[in-house]
């Protein structure tokens, strides 16, 4: 039974004609799968449904061709053969009690309509913002064109009522909705009605809710999604303005959906943003409305929520990110099962898969998007196979994963780990600046297997082949890890590179051993994470003079796709670190380095009492090697698989690892499926000639 402490997040509450059956609200997110993937979207939303929330939205959803943001696939909802895959994820958001709700979106000078071919629209002409700066610009609508812009919102929310939604959202948040760009007086430049002053300004919304309204605002609950502050000085449109706004508008919308600035300060992950980091910009706006608000911020504590209700700040608990890593959440909570659930991490490893154009992952929830593809519940495991035990050689985030799904299976699992504590890279990596965190991957899965009788852990306990031989398990798992070179060997070099005798070189694991260089230290990123970074940012703060030497044209290179590349430069130039981009490092001297421009082959070189080398990983493949030359013994020691698997087989993200070890319990004892695709995929229909 659920702690009476939490009962008024199960409250009902109206959102214009419709109710949500709690105050538990999934706000839009994007998944990577959008019009490719369609049934794999519905799948995801439907098991949220299954979870327990209230209200389920889409992604966002083009709501015409004029607009679109190609390479990034999103939904679309363009001319009636949209319909039925949105129905069918409509469909599976209702199933279990929640509302289904659309985020409409015109983009505006975010959409640069590669794909069309249009001629992008906005407010004001101006170049096309985008994450790839494409060198096309929109042009200013003209007023008819507003007219025709507002009855393409009331055709795409006719076509989404008969898809079967509950609940429409008007995109005016992050810099990506047309809403905003009329709003936001860096965006419109407009001298007639539309323009110049906020009321002004806010005529386009004020008309397409009006219009809306006229044609299903009886059946459909109308929410609009603004942002908190822009940002970007008083150009922007503020906080003080978006309170002025909500004021002026106080029952515009059925819902007020509020967000922070762009879309890397709204979902700013753990090491740059604390859960409700936007408090301060939402407090105090529900004086202004009589409408209810929902608000985010990476919430993952029920006593949170609780208080952001009972404060009067937010009537609904959005989340994107937590529903993310435990679709289960409002059950959990209503359950009283408050230790079982799956705390995101803030990662956000899943924004990279919107990012990538690819399927997207989740550290916590290896399940996230597989629910269609490979039939995968993040709560329900198939039974288990012919077989009754494992072994499981290594308690990193593959081992624990891999461990924790199996046990749930049914095999008898025994986890032997050759450190004194479970977690493997988390439980180092998440003492490093910003990643405390990431040690909920470790917290969650060795709690759960605290809980299970069918699990023998056993710590200090490094294993060889022969001791394997000996048990006698059925199945011997090995999720051994990887350490990092120290050799060079990354994506500059594909051979050691030069480095002299004498010249002190460590690796990510000597300073996570708490081998902390001083003096002079220079950081070479080749591999372009978080790592390189995070490491600069622990020297510094050590009382190192630092310079951080990358190939790459910026700091810390991939994160861009976590929405954090950005933070991570500046706190590096507010701690002094001298940064150096497109720059490689060609040898390693006793007192320096020598760097090569990537373009040109020029060098410099620069002192270094010592360097940390941030480049690739090798697996610790030794003892499955071992096994492997000794395959003939198996059949007598009973051993029917060995398997290695996670950063032992190919290293990568820690959400690489979580999903190797589950996809490891998930498919152990089932049927050799040869040469068939893994998953299943949907292909697009051959038009009649």
């Amino acid at each position: 039974m659920r702690d009476a402490r939490y009962d008024v997040l199960f409250q009902p509450m109206q959102i214009g004609p419709v109710t949500a059956k709690n105050r538990f609200y999934q706000v839009p997110h994007c998944n990577g799968g959008g019009y490719r993937d369609p049934s794999a979207a519905a799948a995801m939303r439907g098991v949220k449904s299954e979870g327990g929330w209230g209200v389920i939205f889409t992604e966002q959803c083009e709501m015409h061709h004029t607009s679109e943001i190609t390479p990034f696939i999103e939904l679309r909802l363009w001319d009636d053969r949209d319909i039925p895959q949105l129905a069918k994820m409509a469909d599976r958001m209702k199933e279990h009690g929640a509302l289904a709700g659309i985020q409409l979106a015109y983009s505006g000078i975010n959409g640069p309509n590669l794909y069309t071919k249009e001629v992008p629209l906005a407010p004001s002409a101006l170049p096309i913002r985008t994450f790839t700066n494409d060198p096309v610009q929109a042009r200013a609508l003209t007023l008819s064109e507003i007219r025709d812009l507002r009855r393409w919102f009331v055709n795409a929310v006719k076509r989404a009522k008969i898809a079967g939604f509950d609940l429409v959202c008007l995109y005016g948040a992050h810099g990506f909705g047309i809403f905003q760009h009329f709003l936001s007086r860096a965006t419109n430049q407009r001298t007639d009605e539309y323009g110049g002053s906020l009321e002004n300004r806010t005529r386009f919304v004020n008309e397409v809710v009006a219009d809306i309204r006229d044609a299903v605002g009886d059946t459909m609950g109308i929410t609009l999604r603004v942002s908190l502050d822009e940002t970007i000085g008083d150009l922007g449109f503020s906080n003080a303005e978006v309170r002025e706004f909500v004021d002026m508008n106080r029952n515009l919308p059925d819902l007020w959906d509020l967000a922070h600035g762009a879309w890397e300060d709204c979902s700013g992950p753990s090491r740059f943003k604390e859960e409700a980091a936007q408090h301060a910009l939402v407090d105090g706006i529900h004086k202004l409305t009589d409408r209810p608000i929902v608000g985010v911020g990476r919430f993952t504590s029920p006593d949170v929520m609780v208080k952001m209700i009972t404060s009067g700040t937010l009537d609904f608990i959005g989340c994107a990110r937590p529903s993310i890593a435990d679709p289960f959440l409002p059950k959990k909570v209503e359950e009283g099962r408050i230790e079982d659930i799956r705390e995101c991490i803030g990662c956000n490893i899943c924004i990279t898969g919107d990012m990538t154009m690819s399927i997207s992952r989740c550290t916590q929830n290896p399940t996230f998007m597989e629910e269609w593809r490979k039939g995968w519940h993040p709560e329900n495991m198939n039974p288990k196979g012919d077989s009754n035990n494992v072994l499981v050689v290594g308690a990193g985030p593959a081992g624990l994963e891999a461990a924790w799904a199996l046990c749930r299976r049914g095999y008898d699992v025994a986890l032997a780990e050759a450190r004194s504590e479970l977690g493997g890279r988390v439980a180092r990596e998440c003492k490093l600046p910003g990643l405390n965190a990431w040690g909920r991957v470790r917290d969650y899965r060795a709690y759960q297997l605290s809980q299970r009788g069918n699990v023998e852990t056993y710590l200090d306990s490094t294993l060889g082949a022969d001791e394997i031989l000996e048990f006698g398990f059925e199945h011997v798992a090995l999720a051994t890890g990887a350490t990092w070179r120290r050799d060079g060997v990354s994506r500059q070099h594909v051979v050691p590179m030069p480095i002299a005798n004498g010249a002190t070189v460590l690796t990510p694991d000597d300073l996570m051993d708490g081998t902390v260089p001083t003096g002079t230290v220079v950081v070479y990123d080749d591999d372009h994470y978080y790592m390189g970074g995070v490491l600069a940012e622990l020297l510094a703060s050590k009382g190192a003079s630092v310079t951080l030497i990358t190939p790459s044209a910026y700091v810390s290179d991939w994160t861009l796709n976590t929405l954090e590349q950005a933070a991570i430069h500046a706190r590096l130039v507010e701690l002094g670190v001298t940064i150096v981009l497109n720059r490689g490092v060609t040898e390693i001297a006793a007192d320096h380095v020598v760097s090569n421009c990537v373009y040109t082959g020029r060098t410099e070189t620069y002192a270094a009492d010592a360097v940390v080398m941030v480049a690739s990983r090798i697996g610790e493949s030794a003892v499955y090697d071992a096994l492997l030359a000794r395959s003939d013994e198996w059949a007598d020691a009973g051993i029917k698989s060995v398997t290695l698997f996670g950063d032992a087989e190919a290293a990568g993200p820690i959400a690489w690892a979580t999903y190797a070890g589950h996809r490891y319990a998930r498919e152990l004892d089932g049927p050799d499926r040869g040469d068939a695709l893994p998953f299943r995929r949907e292909i697009a229909e051959l038009a009649a000639d």
